[in-house]
């Protein structure tokens, strides 16, 4: 289902839609058929899916048509295995197949942040360190997170800025694994709070501006925030090779703390340390020595 250019509504999220496209991902060689001549369909056939999660061709049919809406638990885990679903596209599906056809609405509260959680964001002045709503929006961060995406025009969402800020292609020095990592986790949102406004108004307006994004929403990958390493660049201070933790802010429903660090010793570490004493030396000013002056890439 295409974008509503009038509303600004993606497009929704739903169980066929996902069958569709996680059955177009995988091809007949990756589970064992045999093939010969040309294929009309990049990936597996409707038949094909349906002999190996052991359901008639036509009650498969019914699922991707959207008119069948009650799938068992074991099949949604035969389905699972014919297209090779880790465990948490696996979960998507399952919260997709028991939606069964209602449509919620996500907490207001995901943008409110405690007293003590902020009093903990700021008492960390040598990692940046950052809370994050269900829709990636960045409701609280710390100086050093400030300063450290200083380089953006409106720092308010983490997917906006990915995707519609030029500045991230600089940023991120491996801006397709970012851009990957962020539409996926808009997906798992996307089945954890169907129908919230937000979500889908953000997905609209990225939907329209971003073909890149389009592309990527297309593909129904789905993946939450954990753990990681980021290879960033900053105007400023150069590259940075950090790694990043997420924790489940518990009185808060959707919300994660998100916290990065460098090595000890290391270079990113160095570069972090001059980045948060340049922030609190000038800050929000835009004076800070060497604005002007890009360090060169490595």
């Amino acid at each position: 289902m295409g974008t509503d250019e009038t509303s600004g509504v993606g497009p929704r999220v739903t169980l066929e839609g996902f069958l569709r496209a996680r059955r177009d991902r995988v091809r007949p060689d990756d589970v064992g058929l045999a093939t010969s001549g040309r294929r009309r369909v990049p990936g597996l056939r409707r038949e094909e899916v349906a002999i190996l999660a052991g359901v008639s061709t036509d009650y498969y049919m019914r699922l991707e048509q959207g008119r069948e809406r009650h799938p068992s638990p074991q099949v949604l885990d035969a389905l699972a295995r014919a297209l090779l679903l880790d465990e948490e596209a696996t979960d998507h599906l399952r919260r997709l197949a028991l939606s069964d056809g209602r449509r919620g609405r996500g907490s207001r509260r995901s943008g409110r942040v405690g007293p003590h959680l902020l009093r903990l964001l700021d008492r960390w002045g040598d990692t940046p360190a950052f809370v994050i709503g269900p829709t990636l929006d960045l409701v609280a961060r710390n100086r050093l997170a400030e300063a450290l995406y200083a380089d953006f025009t409106v720092t308010d969402n983490l997917a906006r800025m990915t995707f519609l800020d030029p500045a991230a292609r600089d940023f991120h020095r491996d801006w397709n694994r970012a851009a990957d990592a962020v539409v996926a986790e808009l997906h798992k949102a996307a089945g954890l709070r169907l129908d919230d406004p937000r979500l889908n108004g953000l997905v609209g307006e990225l939907s329209l501006k971003s073909t890149d994004f389009r592309v990527l929403w297309s593909r129904h990958d789905v993946r939450g925030k954990s753990g990681g390493t980021k290879r960033l660049y900053h105007r400023t201070v150069g590259d940075l090779d950090l790694h990043y933790e997420s924790f489940t802010v518990n009185d808060t429903e959707g919300q994660q703390l998100v916290v990065y660090q460098a090595e000890p010793g290391s270079p990113s570490e160095e570069a972090l340390t001059l980045l948060g004493s340049l922030h609190t030396a000038y800050p929000a000013t835009g004076s800070e020595p060497g604005a002007g002056e890009r360090p060169a890439r490595t």
